[in-house]
């Protein structure tokens, strides 16, 4: 007989707080749609009645326990939870709308929005009203910071501790503590998020956006989701200047939010630029931009700057996960195809909210390479991994190593799931890649200047699982699936 492991009323009550908080959040475009456009009131309402009713259940279901720490497996169960139920509430407003024609649609649309991915069903976007522009980008902003660190400020009003949560949401992070308390780490963190957003949308307006796009563009570019309130995307613009203040605002989204606070509160800028990851980051995004601008320059005529602006942006784009476009990268060289496939793979640096497998994973993959050909060549030898001046113990190899072999695992299923329903291989994999990794758009027929409307249900559900997955880093979702977790 399986024993529970996991107190599914404290879980369910934890979740209504969840709930409670994207029942907030939908306040914003509510009260956006009341003052401008009400077009899409009813359907806003209506989705936050169904929150609220699945919050009152839970609230009713769930049991309220003497303030503790949660137990691990409390803490992974709550996370997967978290972004499933948010996802699926998320969906809501745009379900209720005329512009997605089923739920499915409207549960990519929020997965995306909320992964941060930043893919989309819609081949209008210019056509979407207001509010769910706002609600779109907002998902973005809510879901860089992460869904579950939204919850550590609200714990304590739930009488619940916070440690498990954070240990789960960051199973890849060295999870280091920036205050002696979790809570205050995660307000210490949404402090510099609001700073910075605040920073981009005045740049932004200062450079000639509307105000109400340069608020949507700042969600995503915070948020490295990359949705816009414009088919063409940051294209549309047709704005070096807007280009440049996004490139460097993705770069600072892509770096790890601890370097922010060494940066922004303890002053220290030297601690920041001599990490390992932050120049690994630097040096990609420099390296691969010369090579683009180079074969954009030489092979396709373009102009010098030109053609280092948008092989920075693009390069950024991708390797942050933002994924705003100002090319068709699809009609480029092939081998700057290739640069920009291998970036999706890498992504952001860890504790950012870009997706990937991080910078610092690559760095120690590389490392694990090398001690390989040492071990080859000097058999007799012992030798350990030393990443910015620490050693790496053999358990964190080993589980780079594991984490690595699952997200291939998963590609390969998901790219299969994508093949049978009919859709070409190249459209499959970069379609699996762009999801899993929380890029947005791929190659083939979901490219730069394409969509993933014209895939079929099966496909865009796979395509939204994978997201999630990739957002949880694999671990936290697949191994619910385990019996082993549900056993004492």
């Amino acid at each position: 007989m399986v024993r529970l492991t996991v107190d599914l009323r404290l879980v369910a009550w934890i979740m209504g707080g969840f709930l409670g908080a994207l029942a907030a959040a939908l306040l914003i475009p509510i009260a956006y749609s009341l003052a401008t456009d009400q077009a899409e009131l009813a359907g806003l309402g209506t989705s936050l009645a169904w929150t609220l009713a699945a919050v009152a259940a839970l609230f009713l279901v769930g049991r309220r326990r003497e303030k503790r720490e949660l137990r691990p497996r409390e803490g992974i169960l709550l996370v997967v939870l978290a972004w499933l139920g948010v996802c699926l509430f998320g969906a809501l407003p745009f379900h209720f709308s005329v512009y997605y024609p089923t739920f499915t649609d409207a549960l990519f649309e929020a997965a995306s929005g909320f992964t941060t991915t930043g893919a989309t069903v819609l081949s209008d976007v210019d056509a979407l009203p207001r509010p769910l522009h706002l609600w779109r980008t907002l998902s973005h902003w809510l879901g860089g910071m992460g869904i579950v660190l939204l919850g550590l400020a609200i714990l304590p009003l739930l009488s619940q501790g916070g440690t498990g949560l954070y240990r789960a949401e960051f199973s890849g992070a060295s999870a280091e503590r920036l205050r002696p308390r979790i809570v205050e780490t995660a307000r210490a963190l949404w402090k510099i998020y609001v700073i910075l957003t605040l920073a981009l949308i005045l740049c932004l307006m200062l450079a000639g956006m509307e105000p109400f796009e340069a608020v949507c563009h700042a969600f995503s570019t915070l948020g490295t989701g990359g949705f816009s309130t414009r088919t063409a995307s940051v294209a549309a613009f047709e704005s070096p200047l807007i280009e440049y203040i996004l490139i460097l605002f993705m770069l600072l989204a892509g770096i790890s939010f601890i370097q922010h606070f060494r940066l922004w509160v303890e002053r220290k800028p030297r601690a920041v630029f001599s990490d390992y990851e932050v120049r690994a980051y630097l040096l990609l995004i420099l390296g691969a931009t010369v090579v683009i601008a180079l074969l954009l320059d030489v092979r396709e005529h373009v102009a010098w700057e030109p053609a280092l602006r948008a092989a920075l942006f693009q390069v950024t784009s991708i390797l942050t996960t933002t994924g705003f476009v100002t090319a068709d990268y699809a009609t480029w060289q092939p081998l700057a195809q290739l640069v920009l496939l291998a970036l999706m793979f890498v992504g952001g640096c860890t504790g950012s909210t870009a997706g990937g497998l991080k910078v610092s994973r690559a760095v120690l993959m590389v490392r694990v390479i090398q001690r390989q050909f040492r071990r080859i060549n000097e058999p007799q030898g012992v030798f350990r991994i030393r990443v910015g001046g620490a050693v790496v113990a053999e358990e964190t190899v080993a589980g780079l190593l594991n984490l690595v072999f699952l997200a291939w695992l998963v590609l390969l299923i998901a790219s299969l799931i994508l093949t049978a329903t009919g859709v070409d291989v190249l459209t499959a994999v970069s379609a699996v890649v762009a999801c899993q990794f929380n890029i947005g758009p791929g190659l083939g027929g979901v490219g730069p200047m394409e969509n993933f409307g014209a895939l079929g249900p099966v496909a865009k559900w796979a395509l939204s699982l994978t997201m999630i997955a990739g957002r949880l880093e694999f671990y936290t979702l697949l191994v619910l699936l385990s019996r082993a977790f549900w056993r004492r």
